[in-house]
């Protein structure tokens, strides 16, 4: 039972929840017809000369488009009834749509002309956008963003809504694009027919009958491709013209191609695995015999172990024999060392002049070769006092002088021992990439004592922060270096030896020694 042909008497705006209420309990009631077969509804609110056949998602969205439609056409009782509807889906039909049977989006549409041209990837055109005025006379309207969220909301799941505009402004026109492949074509559908239902399609849209109230939609199809205008020049840029037929053929192609690349994938690996048994059995015949090598090789072990142990036991015998005899032999040396001993320290009392004598000669010979000699201990970083004592002494008497001259050198070695001041710059030398560490005239401690010590406590000072950053620069403290003093540079291991032998040689001649 339908009421297509009821009464038309019409309800104002504030009641139509009560009366959305009362057509809701109709429906549950089973007053009117909304299921024809398990997967094909109908809308009992619909006049006859209108009826079609939807799924239940087509229904469910031709139910909500009306009654949330905002056209002046719709009457309160036509949008009531259909929000009724929309409820009596969602709330009392949806355990009969879950059943076994449910519609695969992934497969190509039935129901429709195969051989029809739509343009791909599949768009939908929606016209009659509501525009204004604008202060500077060009047409604005709402963004593509909002119409999309209420297409998605609806269930249609576009990608995106392209507002089409022209030197005036917004056209009032949009294109709507889909994904691509089935579900998008599924969802395309649904759209078109949604606006179909809705007394807002393509034909609705092209008759002349009255003034057009609300949104008008439908999909695209060769004859809005090939039109003039700035809905074809715009379909044009974005798509082709194909039929089902031919994305069909298409995705067959696609399958032959997947499925010849799988069994060539499938046939490789068969051989692969071939393969790789081949060598398994291989590696199993391998192991085999390393397995019986190994147990021979263990056996074999065992059997020396044994030997060795036995051979040990053995020896330790012998080494304790041999042991008690030394231990015998020991005690005999003992007592004879003990008796040189004595012998030794005898002799080491009459000596004891002589060797006096002789340190005292060798000590005067070190002085008199270290004033001559070129190397040398040189202690690295060390400060120099004398050009502080130097500077004070024109400042202050002998005694006062020495004072503060020690104190600014405790000061300055302690700068020198900070590791967080570091008074180099880096530059870049001549001819090359390579840079050098150079002392930075623009320290501000060495600026400051440069101007009230002088240059040579400034010389001083720089000598002894480049030696500790070349020398030790983690420590930060004083280290002695074997030293050339007559080229300059750190002496060599051999250079050295050859002092001390020097040295060594001069001693002698001072003894007469030969």
């Amino acid at each position: 039972m339908d009421i297509s042909s009821g009464d038309d008497s019409d309800i104002s705006e504030s009641e139509m929840e009560e009366y959305e209420d009362k057509s809701y309990e109709k429906l549950k009631n089973g007053k009117y017809t909304v299921m024809v077969s398990d997967e094909t509804y109908t809308c009992p609110y619909c006049p006859k000369s209108n009826k079609q056949k939807y799924r239940y998602k087509d229904l469910l969205q031709h139910a909500s488009g009306v009654g949330n439609s905002s056209s002046a056409k719709r009457k309160p009782r036509v949008k009531a009834n259909h929000l009724a509807l929309a409820r009596y889906l969602e709330t009392d039909l949806v355990p009969v749509v879950s059943s076994p049977k449910p519609v695969v989006e992934e497969d190509p549409p039935s129901g429709c002309d195969h051989d029809e041209k739509i343009v791909w990837p599949c768009t939908g055109i929606v016209v009659n956008i509501p525009t204004r005025r604008s202060a500077d006379g060009r047409s604005v309207g709402e963004s593509g963003s909002k119409l999309r969220d209420e297409l998605i909301r609806r269930g249609f799941n576009p990608v995106r809504v392209h507002p089409l505009w022209n030197f005036r402004g917004h056209s009032g026109t949009a294109v709507v694009e889909f994904r691509k492949g089935w579900p998008g074509l599924h969802n395309a559908l649904s759209f078109e027919k949604a606006y179909e239902a809705d007394h807002h399609g393509k034909k609705d849209w092209g008759a002349n009958d009255d003034v057009k109230h609300g949104l008008y939609a439908w999909v695209a199809r060769a004859d809005d491709y090939n039109a003039s205008g700035i809905i074809g020049d715009h379909l044009r840029k974005i798509g082709d013209l194909k039929t089902i037929s031919e994305l069909m053929e298409e995705e067959a192609r696609k399958q032959d191609r997947l499925v010849s690349n799988l069994t060539n994938i499938i046939e490789t690996k068969t051989k692969h695995i071939k393969e790789l048994e081949a060598i398994c059995s291989e590696t199993s015949k391998s192991l085999e015999v390393l397995m019986e090598e190994k147990e021979n090789l263990l056996q074999a072990y065992n059997e020396e172990i044994k030997k060795i142990q036995l051979s040990a036991r053995e020896h330790f015998q012998k080494i304790s024999s041999d042991h008690e005899k030394l231990k015998s032999q020991l005690e005999t040396h003992k007592k004879e060392l003990e008796l040189r001993g004595v012998e030794l320290e005898k002799r080491e009392a009459l000596n004891e002049t002589e060797r006096k004598k002789l340190a005292e000669e060798l000590e005067q010979g070190l002085k008199e070769i270290s004033r001559r000699a070129n190397i040398g201990v040189k202690r690295m970083g060390e400060l120099d006092g004398k050009p502080f004592l130097e500077a004070m002494k024109r400042r202050y008497n002998e005694e006062l002088a020495e004072e503060r001259a020690s104190e600014m050198c405790s000061l300055w070695e302690e700068y020198l021992k900070d590791p967080d001041w570091h008074p180099f710059k880096r530059i870049k030398l001549e001819g090359g990439e390579e840079y050098q560490e150079v002392i930075d005239d623009e320290d501000e401690k060495l600026r400051d004592l440069k101007a009230e010590m002088g240059n040579e406590a400034y010389k001083s000072v720089t000598l002894a922060i480049k030696e500790i950053n070349e020398y030790n620069p983690s420590g930060r403290y004083v280290i002695s270096e074997l030293w050339n003093y007559r080229e300059g540079r750190k002496a060599s291991l051999k250079e050295g030896v050859e002092f001390l032998l020097e040295l060594w040689e001069t001693v002698k001649r001072r003894r007469g020694m030969t």
